[in-house]
């Protein structure tokens, strides 16, 4: 159920010829950094959610229309992701990210000048164009520093930037972003993400891409029916988590008569769900990687469907939104099984993983809106994310049946039609 093909073998190339020592004492630092650039990406991508009645207040929009914004982030991380991978295919990996990082951070300051709705939605397109790539190569550099049976949960520890960013940097921004306005909030983003750019440079290796790299053989990832199977599990079944977290402050105190002044506490809450399920969900996508990705989709079905029920009273909806936050767990999982099933396109593939994941961010805010706008309530998002949680498990069961089929025609070998035709046979 856990099969690790070779396929698997580009992502720790460039490492090849290291120790296991240098090996170890290359990746804290480099985890670290790596981290600290997924914490500011976390931060700015998340903390618009919780921002949404100010950004709408201030560029005299609805909610659900200022919701556009998190949409527009997330297509420009699904357009970037491919695009620049391929582009860059054969830069050597520390530049490479010190460049994305360098992107992000000035598509966040450029975010706080924004002079109005059309422009804001225009600059956080581009402030999202480096975020999938920027994490596919992190994934990969902290996989190839990591051994083997290791590999999930170092990209966990990567991710932890970005969780932990919901935990500590989401409820900052938040604060400041109440209390300064919400252009304050990206100004501080871009603020970490300049110093992401100088950690990495200190503390990632200076790794080259893998032998033979180019914009051609990254794009052979797309004719992997395994690869577009593991990517819309992600973009179909993440999307849940997005439908209930984007619309979640005017849900907490319109539903659950929590007080604005409480909402960043119920955020860190968000974010500590996350940190657990990232860290939960890796190992156990270490242990069992198909299992762990088909449970994880059950579990944001039952969680996300019972937010319907809990939202109205507060303690029951804060423990809610950190059970929301768990679902999380599914990244690691399906980055890894990205990486297993790309063959020696890796760096397109583990882009757009992150591309899948925001395709559900823009596909779960824009039908949380599309049921709150046609009157349903704010609750009704949890229905929303139970059955785009359900469409990604059977999306899963559609990629477990493919594979099984796969290796069922290698097994049996080549049939009658594709043999060698024997010496002067006609071939039809």
């Amino acid at each position: 159920m856990n099969p690790v093909p070779s396929t698997a073998a580009p992502a720790v190339a460039p490492l090849a010829a290291l120790t296991a020592a240098p090996r170890d004492r290359q990746f804290w630092p480099a985890v670290v950094a790596l981290g600290v650039g997924g914490f500011a990406i976390g931060t700015g991508e998340f903390v618009i959610m919780g921002l949404l009645p100010e950004v709408a207040s201030d560029l005299g929009v609805s909610i659900p229309q200022a919701g556009h914004v998190i949409s527009a982030y997330a297509l420009g991380v699904v357009v970037g992701a491919p695009v620049l991978a391929v582009l860059a295919a054969s830069w050597p990996r520390r530049a490479l990210l010190m460049a994305l990082m360098a992107l992000f951070a000035l598509g966040n300051f450029a975010s706080a000048m924004a002079p109005g709705y059309l422009s804001l939605n225009a600059l956080r397109f581009v402030a999202g164009l480096p975020h999938g790539t920027y994490f596919g190569v992190a994934a990969l550099v902290a996989a190839s520093l990591a051994p083997p049976d290791r590999r999930a949960s170092a990209v966990g520890l990567v991710m932890l930037g970005l969780t932990g960013a919901t935990l500590v940097g989401v409820p900052i921004a938040a604060w400041l972003g109440q209390h300064w306005g919400w252009r304050a909030a990206f100004v501080l983003v871009g603020a970490i993400a300049a110093v992401a750019c100088v950690l990495v440079r200190r503390g990632v290796p200076d790794l080259p891409a893998a032998h033979g790299a180019s914009p051609l053989r990254e794009l052979g990832a797309l004719a992997r029916p395994q690869v577009w199977l593991t990517l819309g599990i992600g973009a179909i079944g993440f999307g849940g988590m997005f439908a209930v977290f984007s619309y979640i402050k005017p849900t907490l105190t319109e539903v659950a008569g929590l007080s604005v002044d409480a909402v960043p506490a119920v955020l860190a809450l968000f974010g500590l769900g996350m940190v657990v399920g990232n860290l939960v969900g890796s190992r156990l996508a270490d242990k069992a990687l198909m299992r762990t990705i088909a449970g994880l989709l059950v579990w944001s079905a039952l969680v996300l469907g019972a937010f319907v029920f809990t939202a109205h009273h507060v303690l029951s909806a804060a423990a809610s939104v950190f059970l929301v936050g768990t679902v999380v767990a599914l990244a690691p999982a399906l980055q890894i099984r990205l990486m297993d099933v790309a063959g020696d396109a890796q760096t397109l593939a583990a882009a757009l993983n992150h591309s899948a994941f925001n395709m559900a961010n823009a596909l779960g805010a824009w039908l949380g809106g599309v049921a709150i706008a046609a009157g349903l309530g704010w609750t009704s998002t949890g229905w929303v994310g139970a059955l785009l949680a359900l469409g990604g498990l059977v999306v899963f069961g559609v990629a477990l049946r493919q594979d099984r089929r796969a290796r069922a025609a290698a097994a049996k070998g080549p049939t009658p039609a594709q043999a060698p035709a024997p010496s002067g046979s006609a071939v039809l």
